[in-house]
C-alpha cells in the first residue's frame, strides 16, 4: 500500500474542481421545454401532489435516493473535535462512499452547533428533504442522545455510522473467525479495549447474536470497567464486570479467546497475546496503527485470527462494507427507521457472503489467484461487487418483516438485477445474451487453455450455463493450474492437441484442410505441421462440426489469427472482407462500433462491407441500426483520402439498401447530437434519429476510440465480436479480462444457434 503523504491528500482534494463530490442534473435540461418542465410552470405540478399525499415525494422527486450525512464535526476521524467546517472533507468522502458503492445521492451536511437538544432539532427541520440520515462523527456520549431521539421522532431511518458500522462488519467477521476456530459464541470470552460509541455499540451488537454478559469485559483509559467505579455512565455502566480480581488490560486478556480493540495503537503486547487462549481471534481496529501490528501479533502466536480497519492486511473491518447497503435497502424499501432486525440481516449476509467461492474481480483487485474461507478471508473484500445485492436484500427483507417498510419489494429477483444494473455489473444487453445461450449451450474450444484468464472463463461460462467447454493444452498444466486456482474442471473436456491419442483427428483435419485448399497450393504434410497449432486444430473442430465455437486471442497475434481464420473457417458468400464490432453499453444508450480490430486501412470496397457486416450485426443484437460513416470532414467538404471512400461507401450503401438509416461522411460530433447534426444537416437519412452505430475509416481511429472511451468512462465493453467469417470464430485480446471472455462466449454461442437455424432451414 503506498505511503500517503500531505502534499499528495492536500492535491487530490484540490486539484480540478475543489472536494470530491458534485450535483448532476437526471432529467434532460437543453430546450426551452425541458427547463419548462424542470422549473416554472411544470414543476407546479408534483408539488400539488405531494401536498395531497406526501409519500409522492418519493415518486416525484430525489427523495428516495437521497441520504444526508449529518456532523458537528465533535469526533472526527482520530483527529477529534476539530469543528463542523474542517469535518467537511470526510462527509463529501462519505457521500462519495454511498455513490460509488450504492448508487445512492448525498447531501453532506455540517452543523456548526454542539448542544445536542440545539442539533437535533436542527436536523429535525431539514429531515423532510431525505430518504435517510447518515450520522457521522459525533462523539460519545452525546451521540447515544442524538441518534435515540432522532429516531424516535423523525419517519425516515437514522443511523450513526461511526457506531453501527462497525459493529456490523466486526460482528460477521466474530461469526466467521469463531466458525475458523470452533468455537461458540454464547461460551468465548471477550475483552473490548475502548468505551466509545463504536466499542458500545459492537459490544451490545455481539449480546444480541449471543455473547453473555458475564463473559465480557470492557476496559477504557482507567482501566477495567467493573461495578465499584462511580465514573461510569449509563452506557458504561451497562458493561461493568462484577470481577474484581482484575484491573488492567494484561490481567483481562489473560485467557480471553476476543480481543476487540477500538482504542489506540499499541496498547496490545505480543505477551498479552501469547497469555490468550487457543486460536485467538484479535480484532485490532484502532487506525491508522492498530492495537497490535498484523506482524507483532503472527510472530507471537501463529494460530491469532486476525483483523484490523487497515487494507494492507488480511480482514478488514472496514464499514463500506455495510452502511451503503444497509441504506439501499432501507431506502428501496421507503423505511421509517434502520432497526435491530436489519442490522443482524446485513451481519449474517456479510458473514455468509465470505464463504461463497470469490468472483475473479475481487482476486484480480488484490493480486490473488484465489480467496478462500479461512483464517486470512473470513471477511468479504470491499470491492466485492455481490454485496450490494445480498446485503441490500437481507436488510430490504428484514425491513419488510419487521413492519418498518412502506414499499414492498415483490420480486427479488428484478430487484437484484435492478442493484447489478445500477452499479454497472449487468446490463440489459447482458444479461439477454446470457439468457439466450443459456437456452441452448454449445459446445465451445477455448484456445489457450494454460491461460489463466481463459481456464477460469471457461469454468464460469459452464457454472453459467451457456456453454459446454473444450480446453485445448497440456493436460497435465492445465490440471496443475486449475489446483492452484481452485478451479472445479469436473464435467469440462480437455483435449491435448499434441497428444498421441489425436493422431487420427489431426490427421483427418488435414486430409480436410490439404483438399479444401488444394488449389491454393496446400498440401497433407503442411497440414499436418499445422494441426499441431492451437488455432488451426482449433478453427478445424469447428469447421468439421466436433465443435461449435472457437474462442482465441489472448496469446497469438491478430495477424496470424486472421491468417489462420481466413485459410481454415472463410468469409461468408457475398463478402470479401471480415471485421469485428465493440459494443458499448452506457446510461445514454447501446453503441455499436466497427471495425475496431482487423482491417488497417480499408478501402471503399471494404468500407461497404464492413458497413453491410454492422448492419446485420447490430440485427442480431435485436436493434434497428442507425448508422453514422464517420471521418474528419462532413458531406463531401473534402475529396480525397478517407473522406472520398466513406463517401463512396455510403453512395454504394444508400444505394443498395434505399430503406437503411445510414449517412455520411461526418464528424463524430455530427453523428452523436442529432439535434446538432439536424440543424446543420436536414437532408441526412439520419433525421429525427439517434444514432447508434459508428463505422470509422480505418483501424487507427476505430480502435482509439473504443479504447479511449473505455480509459475515461465506467462504459460495459463487449467485444471484440467477429463479423463475416462462415463459422462462430471470436477473439479476445490480451488485456481481455475473465468477465469479457466469458461476454465474448455468449456472443459465440448465439453465432452458433443462429448459424445451425440457418443450415436447417
Amino acid at each position: 500500500m503506498a505511503k500517503i503523504t500531505k502534499e499528495a491528500a492536500l492535491l487530490y482534494h484540490s486539484q480540478g474542481k475543489p472536494g470530491k463530490i458534485e450535483v448532476v442534473p437526471t432529467k434532460p435540461y437543453s430546450t426551452q421545454t425541458d427547463l419548462s418542465l424542470a422549473y416554472s410552470p411544470g414543476v407546479a405540478e408534483p408539488c400539488l401532489e405531494i401536498e395531497k399525499d406526501p409519500q409522492n415525494a418519493y415518486k416525484y422527486t430525489a427523495k428516495g435516493n437521497l441520504v444526508a450525512v449529518i456532523s458537528n464535526g465533535t469526533a472526527v476521524l482520530g483527529l477529534g473535535d476539530i469543528g463542523a467546517l474542517s469535518g467537511k472533507p470526510v462527509m463529501e468522502g462519505k457521500g462519495l462512499l454511498f455513490k460509488i458503492y450504492a448508487g445512492i445521492d448525498v447531501f453532506d451536511i455540517e452543523v456548526d452547533e454542539k448542544d445536542p437538544e440545539k442539533f437535533i432539532e436542527a436536523v429535525k427541520a431539514i429531515a423532510p428533504t431525505f430518504g435517510g440520515i447518515n450520522l457521522e462523527d459525533i462523539k460519545a456520549p452525546e451521540c447515544f442522545e442524538i441518534e435515540r431521539r432522532l429516531k424516535e421522532e423523525l419517519d425516515i431511518p437514522v443511523m450513526h455510522d461511526d457506531q453501527h458500522g462497525t459493529a456490523i462488519i466486526s460482528s460477521a467477521g466474530l461469526l466467521n473467525a469463531l466458525e475458523v476456530a470452533g468455537k461458540k459464541i454464547e461460551e468465548v470470552k471477550i475483552v473490548v479495549n475502548g468505551a466509545g460509541a463504536s466499542a458500545i455499540s459492537c459490544t451490545k451488537l455481539y449480546v444480541s447474536l449471543g455473547a453473555r454478559l458475564e463473559n465480557i469485559v470492557m476496559v477504557d483509559s482507567k482501566g477495567v470497567i467493573n461495578l465499584e467505579r462511580k465514573d461510569l455512565n449509563d452506557q458504561k455502566r451497562y458493561f461493568a464486570t462484577s470481577r474484581t480480581d482484575i484491573h488492567t488490560l494484561e490481567e483481562a486478556v489473560r485467557g480471553a479467546d476476543m480481543f476487540l480493540g477500538l482504542s489506540k495503537g499499541n496498547v496490545l503486547s505480543q505477551d498479552m497475546v501469547r497469555s490468550m487462549a487457543s486460536s485467538p481471534i484479535v480484532f485490532a481496529l484502532a487506525n491508522p496503527t492498530p492495537e497490535i501490528s498484523y506482524e507483532d501479533a503472527m510472530s507471537a502466536r501463529p494460530d491469532v485470527l486476525m483483523a484490523t480497519g487497515r487494507s494492507d492486511y488480511p480482514n478488514q473491518i472496514n464499514n463500506v462494507i455495510g452502511f451503503p447497503y444497509i441504506f439501499r435497502g432501507a431506502l428501496d424499501t421507503q423505511a421509517s427507521a434502520i432497526n435491530e432486525d436489519m442490522k443482524i440481516a446485513a451481519v449474517y449476509a456479510i458473514a455468509n457472503l465470505a464463504k461463497q467461492p470469490v468472483p475473479d474481480v475481487v482476486n484480480e483487485a488484490y493480486h490473488m489467484n484465489n480467496f478462500s474461507f479461512g483464517a486470512e478471508y473470513f471477511i468479504p473484500k470491499p470491492v466485492d461487487p455481490r454485496l450490494i445485492t445480498e446485503v441490500s436484500c437481507a436488510v430490504a427483507r428484514a425491513a419488510m418483516e419487521s413492519g418498518v417498510a412502506r414499499k414492498d419489494i415483490e420480486d427479488w429477483d428484478a430487484y437484484k438485477l435492478r442493484l447489478r444494473e445500477l452499479m454497472g455489473y449487468e446490463s440489459k444487453l447482458t444479461r439477454q445474451l446470457y439468457d439466450t445461450a443459456r437456452r441452448n449451450p454449445q459446445r465451445v474450444v477455448f484456445a489457450e487453455g494454460g491461460h489463466p484468464n481463459m481456464l477460469k472463463a471457461a469454468v464460469e461460462a459452464k457454472s453459467e450455463g451457456i456453454c459446454q467447454p473444450i480446453i485445448l493444452g497440456n493436460d497435465e498444466r492445465i490440471h496443475k493450474l486449475a489446483k492452484e486456482l481452485d478451479l472445479n474442471l469436473e464435467g469440462i473436456e480437455i483435449v491435448n492437441l499434441r497428444h498421441d491419442c489425436e493422431t487420427e483427428r489431426r490427421e483427418r483435419y488435414a486430409q480436410i484442410l490439404a483438399t479444401k485448399r488444394a488449389r491454393e497450393g496446400a498440401t497433407y504434410e503442411e497440414g499436418i505441421d499445422k494441426m499441431f497449432e492451437r488455432n488451426y486444430f482449433g478453427m478445424m473442430m469447428v469447421e468439421t462440426g466436433d465443435a461449435d465455437a472457437f474462442i482465441t486471442g489472448l496469446y497469438t497475434k491478430y495477424t496470424n489469427t486472421i491468417k489462420v481464420a481466413k485459410e481454415v473457417i472463410g468469409i461468408k458468400p457475398g463478402y470479401k472482407h471480415f471485421g469485428t464490432m465493440h459494443i458499448l453499453n452506457s446510461k445514454k444508450r447501446t453503441y455499436f462500433l466497427a471495425d475496431t480490430l482487423i482491417n488497417r486501412h480499408p478501402d471503399t470496397e471494404t468500407l461497404t462491407d464492413v458497413a453491410k457486416l454492422a448492419a446485420e450485426t447490430v440485427k442480431f443484437f435485436n436493434q434497428t441500426p442507425v448508422m453514422a460513416m464517420l471521418s474528419y470532414s462532413n458531406f463531401g467538404s473534402d475529396s480525397i483520402g478517407s473522406p472520398l471512400k466513406m463517401h463512396e461507401a455510403v453512395a454504394s450503401m444508400q444505394q443498395e439498401f434505399p430503406e437503411l438509416a445510414i449517412d455520411g461522411e461526418m464528424q463524430v460530433n455530427f453523428a452523436m447530437n442529432r439535434e446538432l447534426r439536424d440543424k446543420k444537416y436536414p437532408f441526412t437519412r439520419l433525421f429525427g434519429k439517434e444514432v447508434n452505430t459508428l463505422v470509422f475509416p480505418n483501424l487507427s481511429s476505430a480502435n482509439s476510440g473504443y479504447k479511449l472511451i473505455q480509459a475515461m468512462t465506467d462504459t460495459e465493453l463487449i467485444g471484440p465480436i467477429q463479423m463475416g467469417l462462415n463459422k462462430p470464430i471470436h477473439f479476445t485480446d490480451i488485456e481481455s479480462s475473465v468477465r469479457d471472455i466469458v461476454n465474448i462466449t455468449a456472443v459465440a454461442v448465439i453465432d452458433a444457434i443462429v448459424a445451425k437455424k440457418k443450415i436447417s432451414r
